[in-house]
C-alpha cells in the first residue's frame, strides 16, 4: 500500500473514531452527571446505563484502532491494553463554559452562523465533536456550535464545582439522621418533593443539608442526581422573558388591590386592634399571646419585608401556615405573600421556582431566599426573616448566606 492509501485509510478511520465514540444526551435543565443521563425540565429522567455505554464506547473504539493498526503495518493494540486506556471519567464529553457572561449558539461552526441560544457562564453542555476550532455541543434544548476556546472540556473538578447534586425526597416524611444509622438522633423531617442538596454519599446513605444542619438519609428514600444550569434557547429566552413581565404586572395589580383593600378597611382595622377584638389570623390581628399586628401596607418588597418581620418570636410548626400560631418555612413565606393577595406555592422547592429570578449580590427586601430544603424572605442588611426550626421559631438571621442559597426570587 503506498503513502496515498494509507494516509487515507487513517483519515477515514479516525473519522470513525470521532462518530462511533461521541454520545450525546438531551436535557432541558440539567446534566446529570453521575447516573449517565440528563433531567429535563418537568424533571423526567432517561436512564442510560454507564456499563453498556462503556462496552459500547470501548468496542467502537478497539475496532477503529485495530483498522488504523493494520492499514500501518502494526500488531493491533492487545483488547485489555485498549480497555486500560479508554476514558472512564463520566465527565470527558461536559465541557463548562468559561466567559465574561455568555456565549452565543450558533447554527455552524462560523460566527457568520445564526445565533440559536445563549450559553451562560458556568453553564453546562454536551460535546458531540469538533468542527476547526468549533466544538458542536448540545444543551438544554439548544444544538449547535461554540468556538473551542470559550468551553472547558473534560474537567471532572470544574464540572464538579459548578454542578449541584441533589437528592429528590420520594417519600411522605423523610427523617434526617445526625449519623448514618437508623439509631441516630433525629435532626429533622422533610416532606415528599423536597430537592435537598448533596453533601456526601456513601453505603447506601446520603448526606443532605437542611435547615438544622447537615444530616443523613437512607438512600432508598431518595433519587440523587446532578444537576447543571444549561443553554437557553432564543425561543426559550423569548418566553422567559414575557412570563417575567406578566408576573410584574400581576404582582403589581396584586398590590394595587392590597392597597385599595387596606384603604378601605383602616379604620375599622384601627377600632378593632384598639378594643383588643382582633382575630388571630394569618393578615393580621393578635395571637394566642396577644400580640397585635398591623395589616399589611403598601405593595413593594420592603412592605412584605416590615410585614413579616412583626411575626418574630411565634412559634415554627411543620407543616403549618399560621403566622400567628405557628407556620413552617414554606408555610411562612406563603402566609406573607397571601397577605398582599399574591398565591404562592407550600413547598421550599417550588418557591424557588416562582416569580423571577435574581442574583444574590442583587437580593432587594421582600425576595425570597432560597436554600437546600428551606426558604426564607430577604428583609435587607444581608438578612433574612425566616421559620427556622422548632427550637428557634420565626427569627432573623444574617448574613443571607449563613448557608449556600440555591435561588433567589422576586415577586414584587
Amino acid at each position: 500500500m503506498n503513502r496515498n492509501s494509507i494516509r487515507r485509510v487513517t483519515t477515514c478511520c479516525l473519522t470513525a473514531a470521532v462518530v462511533l465514540t461521541s454520545s450525546s444526551f438531551v436535557s432541558h435543565a440539567a446534566v446529570n452527571a453521575g447516573a449517565g443521563s440528563l433531567i429535563s425540565a418537568n424533571q423526567n429522567e432517561v436512564q442510560i446505563d454507564d456499563n453498556q455505554k462503556t462496552e459500547k464506547d470501548n468496542s467502537s473504539t478497539a475496532g477503529v484502532s485495530g483498522a488504523i493498526a493494520k492499514s500501518l503495518g502494526e500488531k493491533p493494540a492487545d483488547k485489555n491494553e485498549q480497555e486500560k486506556e479508554a476514558p472512564k471519567s463520566e465527565y470527558d464529553d461536559i465541557a463548562i463554559a468559561q466567559v465574561d457572561n455568555y456565549v452565543n449558539v450558533r447554527s455552524s461552526a462560523s460566527e457568520d452562523g445564526e445565533v440559536l441560544g445563549k450559553l451562560y457562564n458556568n453553564s453546562a453542555c454536551t460535546v458531540l465533536g469538533t468542527e476547526g476550532d468549533w466544538y458542536k455541543i448540545h444543551s438544554g434544548d439548544v444544538e449547535g456550535y461554540i468556538k473551542a476556546e470559550f468551553l472547558v472540556l473534560g474537567d471532572a473538578n470544574l464540572a464538579q464545582s459548578v454542578g449541584r447534586r441533589v437528592a429528590d425526597v420520594k417519600t411522605e416524611s423523610l427523617n434526617v439522621r445526625s449519623d448514618a444509622s437508623t439509631e441516630a438522633e433525629l435532626l429533622g423531617q422533610v416532606p415528599e418533593g423536597e430537592e435537598l442538596t448533596v453533601v456526601e454519599e456513601k453505603d447506601g446513605w446520603v448526606k443532605v443539608a437542611i435547615e438544622e444542619g447537615d444530616g443523613w438519609v437512607s438512600g432508598e428514600f431518595v433519587d440523587c442526581s446532578t444537576h447543571y444550569v444549561v443553554a437557553e434557547s432564543k425561543e426559550a429566552e423569548e418566553a422567559r422573558l414575557k412570563k417575567e413581565e406578566e408576573e410584574r404586572r400581576a404582582a403589581e395589580e396584586a398590590a394595587r388591590r392590597a392597597v385599595a383593600e387596606q384603604s378601605s378597611s383602616s379604620s375599622s382595622s384601627s377600632s378593632s386592634s384598639s378594643s383588643g377584638s382582633s382575630s388571630s389570623s394569618s393578615s393580621g390581628g393578635s395571637s394566642e399571646s396577644g400580640r397585635s399586628y398591623a395589616p399589611p401596607s403598601g405593595g413593594n418588597g420592603q412592605a412584605v419585608a416590615d410585614y413579616a418581620c412583626q411575626f418574630i418570636g411565634n412559634p415554627y410548626v411543620w407543616g403549618g401556615t399560621s403566622l400567628t400560631n405557628g407556620a413552617d418555612c414554606s408555610g411562612f413565606v406563603m402566609s406573607v405573600y397571601a397577605a398582599f393577595g399574591v398565591g404562592l406555592p407550600h413547598s421550599s422547592s417550588a418557591l424557588a421556582g416562582v416569580g423571577y429570578g435574581v442574583s444574590p449580590d442583587a437580593m432587594q427586601p421582600g425576595d425570597i431566599v432560597c436554600y437546600s430544603g428551606h426558604v426564607a424572605i430577604y428583609i435587607g442588611g444581608d438578612t433574612v426573616v425566616h421559620a427556622s426550626t422548632e427550637s428557634t421559631g420565626i427569627k432573623l438571621t444574617s448574613p443571607a448566606a449563613y448557608r449556600s442559597i440555591v435561588a433567589v426570587r422576586r415577586i414584587f
